[in-house]
């Protein structure tokens, strides 16, 4: 069975963000997702899951300052602090939402650290991030970028991403694999899910090139959801820009799921 889920950043952009959790649901999606919860209040997007009957499957960390280029500050040696602030915060919101997916962009390597210091930093932040959230029930996800919506993002690959899960040696860091961003950077989805499936946490979808609606470019999503069905029981993000409207776009779920 394939559980989709909406994801709230990309979809639905044609109306406010608190509006988008109805849309969602009278579409007839069961989850939600999106990048970050932390300019609402806990309580106003609780209301919306229950008014909706929506979960909430998985939001990010703080990454320091989205608008101006970051994509998290999991490797900086020198932010250590305002990482651990980052984790209790989305800890807090998590709690409210009943949500036990939490995703970690791990940051641009700046130029200013070692590829060894980001890699220590990173780890070090994943085993802090996985000790406050275990006994919580939650799952703390690393996520690779493509270099070419993100570049010189630090984790690009699986391999990479599953060297640094298990450098944590904890049950609950886990992969986020993103099929867009990997079918960039390495292809070879099906093979790659299966070497590493007990180690994915959750999956994210878009076509490439355009990042627009399975269906609409390369990936052979009828192949990859018919896979999916019979060998994974998780929740699909779909972290996708719609090519128009996003109901206009909707019917690839039919198309390539069923």
């Amino acid at each position: 069975m394939i559980n989709l889920a909406a994801n709230l950043s990309m979809l639905y952009n044609e109306q406010d963000f608190m509006k988008r959790f109805k849309l969602a649901s009278e579409f007839g999606f069961k989850g939600v997702e999106y990048l970050f919860p932390y300019d609402y209040e806990k309580d106003d997007i609780k209301n919306e899951l229950l008014e909706n009957n929506l979960e909430q499957i998985l939001f990010d960390f703080p990454v320091g300052d989205f608008a101006a280029g970051e994509r998290g500050i999991a490797i900086y040696p020198d932010r250590k602090s305002e990482f651990q602030e980052g984790v209790h915060q989305a800890i807090e919101y998590a709690d409210v939402l009943d949500c036990k997916r939490l995703t970690v962009l791990v940051g641009i390597d700046n130029g200013k650290f070692t590829k060894n210091e980001l890699n220590d930093t990173l780890i070090e932040n994943l085993i802090y991030a996985s000790d406050q959230t275990m006994d919580k029930g939650i799952n703390v996800l690393v996520e690779a970028l493509n270099l070419i919506d993100a570049p010189n993002y630090f984790v690009t690959n699986t391999n990479h991403c599953k060297q640094i899960v298990d450098s944590t040696a904890k049950d609950n860091v886990k992969i986020q694999f993103d099929i867009y961003h990997m079918q960039i950077m390495e292809g070879d989805l099906i093979r790659t899910f299966q070497n590493n499936k007990s180690q994915i946490g959750h999956i994210q979808i878009a076509d490439n090139p355009g990042r627009n609606e399975p269906g609409t470019g390369e990936i052979n999503y009828k192949n990859i959801f018919s896979f999916l069905s019979e060998n994974y029981d998780g929740w699909i993000g779909c972290e996708y820009s719609p090519l128009n409207s996003t109901e206009s776009g909707l019917n690839w779920i039919n198309e390539l799921t069923k």
